[in-house]
Parts: C-alpha cells; structure tokens; sequence
C-alpha cells in the first residue's frame, strides 16, 4: 500500500509563501510523475502542478510564475513552492503520484488526504 502525507499548509496573508511538501511511503516500485491538485471552495478539483521522472513540468496557467513544483527522487517526495499568493489560492491543496508498486503492476493513482492553505488578510 501508498500512503502519501501532505505537510506545509496554513494560513498566510496575501503576497505571501508557503511550501507544501509530499511525503510517500509504502511499497513502491517506481514513481512515474508526481503533482498537486487543489480543490476551492465549491469547485472541482483541478491541476495545479506536475512532475514527472525525468524533472519536465507542467503548470496551470493559473500559477504559473508564481508556483513552483519540485521532488527528490530519493526520497520520493514532491514540494510545492507557492509565493505571490492570493485570496484566490486558498483550497485544500492534494499531491497525487502515478506509481507502479511492482516490476508486473500497472501505474496507479494515489492521493494524499490533502492540506487546507488559507490566504487571507
């Protein structure tokens, strides 16, 4: 099983930063991307950020410039930097990771519980 735990959230004033990070553990083979999604209030869920295996990203439009994604493949883990925040930005935050858990297994999905980042004066 893989477990994923999301750290870094909380409440910030506009203009600010935070760093969200994702921790994995668990039986893991291999990691094929690594990202962060959020959901706001009374939306749907939505891409914020990935990262595959060989360091390409992608970022929503959204974000972009302001909001960097990173991992330490090492480590299995996956950081979100996020600076120039606004009222806009505040959601629960979910790392996701497409992983396989076996040489034989297929790519799967898996999703941490999510962090609350709150941008607020």
């Amino acid at each position: 099983q893989v477990q994923l735990v999301e750290s870094g959230g909380g409440l910030v004033q506009p203009g600010g930063s935070l760093r969200l990070s994702c921790a994995t553990s668990g039986s893991i083979f291999s990691i094929n991307a690594m990202g962060w999604y959020r959901q706001c209030p009374g939306k749907e869920r939505e891409l914020v950020a990935t990262i595959i295996s060989g360091g390409g990203t992608n970022y929503a439009d959204f974000v972009r410039g302001r909001f960097t994604i990173s991992r330490d493949n090492a480590k299995n883990t996956v950081h979100l930097q996020m600076s120039s925040l606004t009222l806009e930005d505040t959601a629960v935050y979910y790392c996701k990771v497409v992983a396989r858990v076996s040489v034989l297994s297929g790519l799967s999905n898996y999703w941490g519980q999510g962090t609350q980042v709150t941008v607020s004066s």
